[in-house]
């Protein structure tokens, strides 16, 4: 099952006031793919990387988009 919880991708693009079709545009995905990635589904790590520079962030900064690519000694568990 999904767990919207599980990134920070639909925050962050609507800080921005984006569209999820801009977003989808400028990462060179589909919008669907966005979609399914604010509903907390699964994807693979190129497309993290591509929704990661697409919000004008840098790859180290990934831990604010997807908490999954925290370090799990790092999320305090």
């Amino acid at each position: 099952m999904a767990n919207p919880k599980s990134n920070n991708v639909r925050r962050l693009r609507e800080d921005q006031l984006m569209s999820k079709a801009e977003l989808a545009r400028r990462a060179g995905v589909s919008v669907l793919t966005i979609d399914r990635i604010e509903r907390g589904e699964s994807c693979r790590m190129d497309t993290k990387r591509k929704i990661i520079l697409a919000l004008g962030l840098k790859v180290s900064d990934r831990q604010k988009v997807f908490w999954d690519l925290i370090a799990p000694h790092s999320r305090g568990a």
